[in-house]
């Protein structure tokens, strides 16, 4: 008989442990950390302490999570509420980069509005091809030199093109030294929200 016969078997037959308890007792198996033997009854009560304890790590780490959104969250309205105390382009624009390193500590942001600033070829070509913020590791052609001599420093990018009825009307770029900052898998949700309400503040400045 097959191993796989026998656990098919007391699957079938969930009361054979019932009809023979003294065998939870009489069965030993090895200890999962080795050095001794244990009764099946005291297997299985291990496996279950691993798994509660597995599950608490996770738990811990889904409440870490959230708490790390809701801080994040937190921070995405403080700045979307500061967009509404500027009352024309030029101090937007200033509030936007100052407010980018207060309240999120990024080091380096650079934002254009092509009303204001014709874009290169290039930038309008990438802004143009994407309809979400990216983030990358590898500054997108033609807009490493926005960030002057701190340029070929930067190892991370967020790329957050703004639009207008569909249209793309600038694009606010953030970067970093670190390489971790900002990476493509990294989600941009949070990205995206500040993309929409900036995009609907210089709308406003029209």
């Amino acid at each position: 008989m097959k191993s796989e016969d026998v656990a098919q078997y007391l699957k079938d037959n969930p009361q054979f442990f019932e009809e023979h308890a003294q065998l939870l007792s009489e069965i030993t198996l090895p200890h999962p950390h080795g050095g001794r033997t244990v009764s099946l009854s005291e297997r299985q009560l291990l496996t279950l302490r691993e798994r509660v304890k597995a599950l608490e790590l996770k738990l811990h780490e889904l409440i870490a999570y959230a708490k790390e959104n809701d801080a994040l969250q937190a921070k995405v309205h403080q700045f979307n509420c500061s967009l509404f105390g500027a009352h024309d382009r030029t101090t937007l624009n200033n509030l936007v980069v100052q407010n980018l390193r207060d309240i999120f500590a990024i080091p380096h942001a650079s934002l254009h509005i092509w009303k204001d600033d014709a874009p290169n070829a290039e930038a309008l070509a990438f802004a143009d091809a994407h309809q979400e913020p990216v983030c990358t590791h590898h500054a997108a052609e033609g807009t490493l030199a926005w960030f002057g001599e701190a340029g070929e420093h930067l190892r991370s990018f967020a790329y957050l093109p703004l639009r207008e009825n569909g249209q793309t009307i600038g694009m606010l770029i953030l970067a970093s030294e670190d390489k971790e900052r900002f990476y493509p898998e990294m989600g941009t949700i949070f990205l995206l929200r500040i993309a929409d309400a900036l995009s609907s503040a210089f709308r406003l400045q029209a």
